[in-house]
């Protein structure tokens, strides 16, 4: 397609670029938030929009189509000329908000996000809960808002803030999926239906990340892969007696825990096999050793420790480089167990687990999964039972370098809208998109952010969003996205736009 305009002079556009008025950026996102976005995000927490993996009969409750309809009709009012949003819907999959908003120039900008939602969990303070937003100071808690509900509305926050100035920016297409917390097995559908009308992004901005702390702004330098599934140990057809059978018949829970045992050494964590470790890049190590400087003790004390619990080590680089860049196990529920006030005198006839298994980020993930798979069930002790099924596998991430113009920009948006440089670091979750669009789109850059910092707990109990900082960082998007576009104006980007024909618009200029 040729240049797509939204009425901004050349003149016009260069007088833009010197007379940016960040005051006035950060004015203006601050208003949509308190005014529209906080609003529309307490609405969105009471919805318990949770994902397939999580709700089988998701499309059955309908709860995920009136998440997407909460979003779709606050994106429709938005004063954006031009602006095409259709909520595209492929058979038997999770529906997919898909924004197109015209631009200067032949360069395109994608943003990304999620509103599907991890389950309840337990644990929740008395006054609190998963589907009940509740502010206190300067916290939204309940589930989803941080994680990463406000994702449609940041990014459009800050296109809103740029155009009020009349800045110009590239072509902007934002994606927000439901089915992330599954492992995105949607989305390369997506991707792949959508691919004309996406074109070739320069700058891939996702906001479905964290932050080491409230004061900068964070960049995401990794994302970790993971694999995992169900792990069943069987001996007997039915439970019996323990008196009667403990002793001659082996207890599943002890071969449970032996064959774990193959994976994990029990006394460190370490995971065992080398074929699950991959070398930790010398500027990965940097990295990890700067943000330790600036995060200190709040790495661990971050965390809701029990009283007395220690972290793993007391060298915080290590601590940043095992939660960013090493393989690490977590049982993260179990079946064939009583509740305890129900527990009889039995030897249970099975024990199984669900295995979730972080892998670093440039590990194969299909393949470690296979080897795990062919670990656990190896030779089973005394002749049980034992299965694996795998349920996901989706490697992680490592950020292509840093383009000068990008890290500049970053630079100038921490220290303009949260005042100190920002500063990077990998995280530990995945994000499978990320890969995916990495591989798809080999010389885009990436700008990884989010507002998941110290004790917001996402997927945990008493999750909240810092709004603070989702300001802040709205305002950080508008600022690197309106550097992008004087990066593309220079040549200093890769991306090309799309050669689609948009012949999809409904009467209203956007999509049913």
């Amino acid at each position: 397609m040729g240049r797509a305009r939204i009425g901004v002079s050349p003149l016009a556009a260069q007088r833009a670029r010197i007379n940016m008025d960040s005051k006035a950026i950060e004015g203006f996102v601050g208003k949509l938030w308190d005014e529209q976005i906080v609003p529309q995000l307490v609405d969105y927490i009471r919805i318990p929009n949770k994902s397939p993996m999580f709700d089988a009969k998701w499309a059955e409750h309908g709860y995920m189509d009136q998440a997407v309809a909460l979003m779709e009709n606050w994106a429709r009012r938005q004063p954006i000329p031009g602006m095409q949003l259709e909520v595209v819907r492929l058979p038997g999959r999770t529906p997919l908000i898909f924004i197109e908003i015209p631009g200067q120039g032949d360069d395109c900008v994608l943003l990304y996000g999620h509103l599907d939602k991890q389950p309840e969990m337990t644990g929740w303070a008395e006054h609190l809960g998963p589907w009940k937003p509740v502010i206190e100071g300067d916290k939204l808690y309940g589930r989803g808002g941080a994680d990463d509900g406000y994702a449609i509305f940041g990014s459009l926050a800050a296109i809103l803030a740029l155009q009020a100035q009349k800045l110009p920016h590239a072509r902007c297409v934002v994606m927000i999926e439901a089915c992330e917390e599954s492992g995105s097995y949607d989305l390369p559908h997506y991707v792949d239906h959508l691919a004309a009308r996406i074109g070739r992004p320069s700058l891939i901005v996702c906001l479905d990340s964290g932050c080491g702390n409230y004061e900068q702004m964070w960049l995401t330098t990794s994302l970790r892969g993971m694999t995992g599934g169900n792990l069943s140990v069987k001996v007997l057809d039915e439970g019996v007696h323990s008196g009667d059978a403990s002793g001659v018949v082996p207890s599943s829970f002890r071969i449970l825990r032996q064959i774990l045992s193959r994976l994990e050494d029990e006394k460190t964590g370490e995971i065992l096999p080398r074929e699950l470790h991959a070398e930790i890049p010398a500027q990965r190590v940097e990295q990890a050793r700067l943000s330790a400087g600036v995060l200190g003790d709040d790495i661990y004390s971050k965390f809701p420790m029990a009283n007395g619990m220690q972290p793993v080590s007391k060298d915080l680089t290590e601590l940043v480089l095992n939660r960013t860049w090493r393989p690490a196990l977590a049982i993260t529920g179990i079946d064939g167990l009583p509740a305890l006030d129900s527990a009889g005198n039995v030897l249970r006839p099975f024990t199984a687990v669900k295995v979730s298994l972080r892998l670093p980020p440039t590990a194969n993930a299909v393949k470690s999964g296979e080897f795990l798979k062919q670990l656990l069930e190896a030779d089973p002790p005394y002749g049980s039972t034992v299965t694996f099924n795998l349920e996901k596998a989706g490697s992680g991430w490592d950020a292509p370098a840093l383009a000068p113009w990008l890290e500049q920009a970053v630079d100038e948006a921490s220290r303009t809208f949260f005042g100190p440089p920002p500063a990077y670091m990998g995280e530990g979750g995945s994000i499978p998109f990320m890969g995916m669009l990495g591989e798809k789109f080999p010389g885009a850059q990436f700008l990884i952010t989010g507002v998941l910092g110290p004790h917001s707990n996402a997927h945990g109990p008493n999750e909240f969003l810092h709004i603070p900082t989702g300001k802040r960082v709205s305002a950080c998007v508008a600022k690197v996205v309106a550097a992008h576009f004087q990066a593309s104006e220079k040549g200093l980007t890769s991306g090309v736009a799309a050669t689609a024909a948009h012949s999809h618009k409904g009467e209203d200029g956007c999509c049913a």
